[in-house]
């Protein structure tokens, strides 16, 4: 199974929005008064601005990702500092258009513009500065992270994940997980200078603090959203919390009452990922009796002499089946598929949209298992989504919200079913029902256990940013989230004075917002349930909607299409409507999907306490 946030893409406002990177410095700190008949041109000149810094950038950071040298990285680095020179003077400048009157489509424009970044320097120049340095200073020290038991034996965090997945050790578990949260405590001070900064900055673009305009992306209120939030919570949450208690027992089997409490939170470092938010590594102790499948797609895979290219062949045969047309040319000759052999390259799986238009590209380095065939469908996701809205004015292509690209990705993803292995030739009949707890398990593992993961790290950074959380209780407002939520614990006592956990997961050093990646694991269960109807699979009692693959369906790939090439024209709750008839995002796909497991697992806790 594919594990979460192993992919990225780029579009310009994405960029926008990780790094304030595709901006136009049009007018930028003009002293004229904006009115109805200046915003057309300003806009007009920003896109045109966007559109050169944008391909600028990319390119830099294509040639950047693909030949790693000290003169690749320092023209990538140029190239993006051009582009955030320009970043927050632009919002700043689309945000004096706030009380002006002006059509729909400009409004919007302006809108997206001074709600795009992440970070929002003050307009002092020396504190602009310092903000930048420290962002940098704050992912550089994460990037450079080891585990050293000794000067001359350290450990990277490739190695400390491979032992998190294989170990099942539970004091050398301890040693890794206490290991790899020795890389935050010295960002400490950084982050809470970063945090001083980046408040004062939102607060001059009229926002309350970072946090609060963050939460202003998404169509709505900050306070809606965060109420919105709670509300998508709560339909899961009782999934959720059974799946816990489940694995719980299983662990304490494993390990005993004395490592594991049997009512109590979990122990972080006993499943098998260094934050606990994917728990797929532990199915082998949980794996229900007779959940074999059947089948092994990697064996599969390797048997028919598969290559990289024909790996994504596959991929995209599932988007044309579904009426796309293939990808460009440029696509095949320009795309990275294998790792070279005469230099160093970044594999970090990404779909790439260079040139805002038609230049779709894939970056990883394929390896022919089950994982990257999944990994494939998911960031040609992406590349169809970027093409779908190729037209639309430059402010407008990108996804709805920030959780519908990585949404699409995962929707595909979910299609990948026994059902469709069939179609492609890959086995001769789909496995009965029987195996389907084994399946539904896998992906429970890494769907379902990282909703509240996923949810709480935002919450933190939101009371953090806020001031509701002082830097003298970081840690403890961190790990009581994480067991309000999750039902994870810390495995030692963690006091403040020596530790800054929040800094062992990449996101927070790097001030990447984390609520999208929340909201595309509800989105791509209500996707999946509507293209699913669409293609006439669910509601027959023949295809339950965990064996439904939309491959092969016109009629979801119209619907799928529709929906994609709006970008982020209109509000999303427009576009989830194209697709699902709903204004409303919806988790009760979740409980759909997962229903037999649910039942099965109701079998399984039944004696057992729920919660923690």
């Amino acid at each position: 199974m594919m594990g979460v946030m192993r992919t990225i893409h780029r579009t310009p406002l994405l960029l926008l929005s990780l790094a304030a990177l595709a901006l136009s410095g049009c007018n930028a700190g003009s002293s004229s008064k904006p009115t109805a008949e200046s915003a057309k041109p300003f806009l007009e000149e920003a896109e045109k601005k966007m559109y050169d810094l944008y391909l600028e950038s990319a390119q830099a950071s294509w040639i950047q990702s693909t030949y790693i040298t000290d003169d690749s990285e320092a023209l990538s680095a140029k190239a993006n500092q051009r582009a955030i020179d320009y970043g927050v003077s632009l919002a700043k400048e689309a945000a004096k258009y706030n009380d002006v009157q002006l059509p729909p489509e400009e409004r919007r424009k302006m809108d997206l513009l001074k709600r795009g970044l992440t970070l929002a320097a003050p307009a002092d120049p020396k504190e602009s500065q310092e903000v930048t340095k420290l962002a940098a200073s704050l992912e550089a020290t994460y990037g450079k992270g080891k585990y050293c038991k000794t000067p001359d034996k350290c450990l990277n965090i490739d190695q400390i994940t491979d032992i998190m997945k294989k170990s099942r050790n539970a004091d050398e578990l301890l040693d890794v997980w206490k290991g790899w949260h020795t890389v935050s405590p010295p960002m400490k001070k950084d982050f809470q200078r970063f945090v001083e900064l980046s408040n004062k900055g939102a607060k001059e673009l009229g926002f309350a603090d970072t946090g609060a305009m963050w939460r202003s992306k998404y169509d709505m209120t900050p306070d809606e959203f965060t109420k919105e939030l709670d509300r998508l919570w709560g339909q899961v949450e009782p999934l959720y919390k059974s799946l816990h208690a489940y694995v719980r027992r299983k662990l304490v089997e494993k390990y005993g009452p004395k490592v594991v409490p049997p009512t109590g939170p979990i122990p972080a470092h006993l499943l098998g990922n260094i934050w606990a938010q994917d728990w797929s590594n532990v199915y082998d102790m949980v794996a229900p009796t007779g959940a074999d499948p059947g089948y092994d797609l990697t064996k599969i895979l390797v048997a028919k002499k598969t290559d990289a290219k024909q790996m994504v062949k596959y991929g995209e045969g599932f988007f044309t089946s579904l009426g796309f047309d293939p990808l460009p040319d440029s696509f095949w000759k320009r795309s990275l598929f294998v790792r070279p052999k005469d230099r160093d390259v970044v594999c970090h799986a990404s779909a790439w949209d260079v040139d805002n238009d038609n230049d779709l590209r894939i970056k990883m380095c394929i390896q022919i298992n089950e994982e990257d065939f999944t990994t494939i469908h998911h960031e040609l996701g992406h590349n169809f989504y970027q093409r779908a809205y190729n037209k639309l004015p430059l402010i407008f292509r990108d996804s709805a919200n920030d959780g519908f690209h990585e949404a699409i990705g995962d929707t595909i993803a979910l299609s990948i079913t026994p059902e469709y292995l069939v179609k492609l030739g890959f086995i001769q009949k789909a496995p009965d029902a029987s195996k389907d707890i084994g399946l539904l398990m896998q992906r429970a593992l890494e769907k379902v256990a990282f909703l509240p993961f996923g949810l709480m790290i935002d919450q933190w950074r939101w009371k953090v940013f806020s001031g509701e959380v002082k830097p003298e209780d970081y840690n403890k407002a961190w790990w009581e989230l994480r067991q309000k939520y999750q039902g994870v614990s810390a495995p030692e006592d963690r006091p403040d004075a020596m530790f800054f956990d929040p800094g062992a997961k990449y996101h927070v050093p790097a001030n990447v917002p984390y609520t999208r990646y929340f909201l595309a694991h509800i989105l791509q269960f209500q996707f999946h349930r509507a293209l699913s109807e669409a293609a006439g699979c669910p509601g027959t009692g023949a295809t339950p909607l965990h064996r439904c693959s939309i491959y092969g369906s016109k009629e979801a790939g119209t619907k799928l299409n529709k929906m994609l090439s709006m970008g982020q024209s209109k509000p999303w709750q427009d576009a989830l409507f194209e697709i699902t008839g709903k204004k409303e995002m919806d988790a009760t796909a979740i409980r759909d999907y997962f229903a037999p497991l649910q039942a099965w697992l109701d079998e399984q806790n039944k004696g057992q306490q729920i919660g923690w």
